[in-house]
């Protein structure tokens, strides 16, 4: 007969609820857990405390600004207001003889305070005298010195294929518990039981890998209880609504709109590149998939629609790290910025990844307090890690801006330089900026005016061409290739205003780069 009481030995829980448990059992006294879903973690911490703590009669206890500390473990009156305010909290637990488990929701920003600063240290310093184990909960946590050699951190893993089956399971069942008439469908629909594709039921939990638990059941429900049936049509509107959950932080996006190499003049040779690697990034072939390219080179030569453009030779979506939204003033906001995008990125591979202007995100900084040092090792790591099937297109306009373990070889694939388009590839870049807005001119037209941009960049090209439309409406008249040639005649381009800076990133790149034409 197996035993019973407290005595009894209990079998340890799987995941983080293990981690957890040992954390207690070694008598941790700080422990940090960053996550989003926090009635998950409410959830781990009382399980893991039942099995740990009641033997020994230790409570468990939450605070909120809004509600002050209260009982999780028993039920025990309401919580106690007058300990709302985080100063007054870490002065009764300093005090209090009562040894538990002490949950703070959201107390970050209350640790600039020296005086709370000072408070947590003492309450973590006197454990042997009261075993108080404070377990800090936030989306963002980033401890103060005092305290960081003091803490132990627990990463709470994202929902498994098996637990995303259990959630939407859970939400099936809840479909099929609907009364007649208590459904929220339309009239016509009348509740039934869920119809499952099962090829769209395998094909929605590989969609919901990567989100929380929480955002995990709301995009079943989306999925579910729009028509009590999962099928394919159901699965675009739930990746479109995870792309919104994972970019909502306004460092990475989803682009729309990629584009095609026929639609860029040139660059033949990072297109044959990519091509060459199509098979193998897609795991159709038996070596390790390319992880990405570095795209330097002249401003308004094309570097952004060549990172288009790889998103369209792969097939997949792209996804923009925007650098100037990367930094943030608070102390630890920045790298967490990174870290979430590129788990972020993870969750939603296979996705090609731009990162524009990669110099002004990973710039070693001056008097940054290292932010930009941290920035860039974590990058560095990730880059050097095996990851999911995301390709990488990092564009830079100054090279000496980049640290050079960054550049060196093997961070990415190949180096590949976008110079000033050579004859061929401006008589391309003129044609397709033509076709695009149905302007007609004679091979010796043509030949006329790409002699005459000789020096011109791609966007300096298209500008030409719109200010001829601009000039040519104004006028009451059709675009001829006399008024496009004014117009570059009169244009002044970037390798004329700024020679020297040019010319110098030309003469860098010649011997320590790849064309990308």
């Amino acid at each position: 007969m197996p035993e019973s009481g407290p005595t009894a030995p209990i079998p340890p829980a799987p995941g983080p609820q293990a981690e957890l448990e040992a954390l207690l059992a070694s008598r941790a006294a700080l422990i940090l857990i960053q996550s989003r879903d926090e009635n998950r973690v409410l959830e781990l911490v009382r399980s893991a405390s039942l099995r740990v703590h009641r033997p020994r009669g230790w409570g468990v206890f939450q605070w909120r600004v809004t509600e002050g500390l209260s009982r999780m473990d028993v039920e025990l009156g309401g919580p106690q207001r007058h300990l709302a305010d985080p100063g007054e909290l870490l002065k009764h637990l300093k005090v209090t003889p009562v040894a538990g488990i002490y949950v703070l929701l959201d107390f970050h920003p209350y640790l600039s305070d020296p005086v709370n600063v000072r408070l947590l240290k003492d309450i973590v310093l006197g454990y042997a005298q009261v075993a108080r184990t404070v377990v800090l909960v936030s989306h963002a946590l980033a401890l103060p010195p005092e305290l960081a050699h003091l803490a132990a951190e627990l990463q709470i893993a994202l929902p498994s294929l098996q637990e995303r089956r259990s959630i939407v399971d859970t939400v099936i069942g809840e479909w099929n518990s609907l009364r007649p008439g208590s459904a929220p469908t339309p009239s016509q629909l009348p509740p039934r039981r869920v119809q499952v594709d099962p090829k769209a039921l395998e094909m929605l939990l590989e969609n919901l890998r990567g989100v929380s638990a929480a955002d995990c059941e709301r995009l079943a429900r989306q999925a579910i209880f729009n028509d009590g049936a999962l099928t394919a049509a159901d699965l675009p509107s739930v990746f479109e609504a995870k792309q919104r959950m994972l970019t909502r932080n306004g460092v990475l996006s989803y682009e729309h709109d990629t584009t095609r190499f026929a639609e860029l003049g040139g660059m033949r040779r990072l297109r044959d590149w990519l091509l060459a690697r199509r098979e193998a990034w897609s795991g159709d072939a038996p070596f390790d998939p390319p992880k990405g390219v570095l795209l330097l080179g002249v401003q308004g030569c094309g570097k952004s629609l060549a990172a288009k453009a790889v998103a369209g030779v792969f097939g997949v979506p792209l996804l923009r790290l925007d650098a100037s939204a990367l930094y943030s003033k608070w102390h630890g906001e920045s790298e967490r910025n990174l870290r979430e995008s590129l788990e972020a990125a993870e969750a939603l591979a296979p996705c090609v990844v731009w990162v524009d202007e990669i110099e002004k995100a990973m710039a070693a900084g001056e008097g940054d307090d290292g932010t930009s040092r941290r920035v860039l090792g974590h990058f560095l790591t990730w880059l050097a890690e095996p990851r999911e099937r995301i390709f990488v297109v990092a564009t830079a306009n100054d090279i000496t801006a980049l640290p050079p373990e960054l550049v060196r070889k093997g961070r990415f694939d190949e180096i590949f330089f976008v110079d000033l388009p050579a004859a061929a590839a401006r008589a391309e870049i003129i044609l397709i900026h033509l076709r695009k807005r149905g302007i007609r001119v004679s091979r010796e037209e043509l030949a006329q005016l790409v002699e005459a941009s000789a020096g011109f960049t791609g966007a300096e090209i298209e500008q030409a061409v719109v200010a001829a439309q601009y000039g040519a409406h104004a006028r009451r008249e059709p675009v001829t290739a006399a008024l496009i040639a004014r117009e570059i005649g009169i244009t002044r381009p970037l390798s004329v205003v700024m020679a020297e800076q040019v010319g110098a990133l030309r003469d860098w790149a010649r011997e320590r780069t790849v064309a990308a034409d």
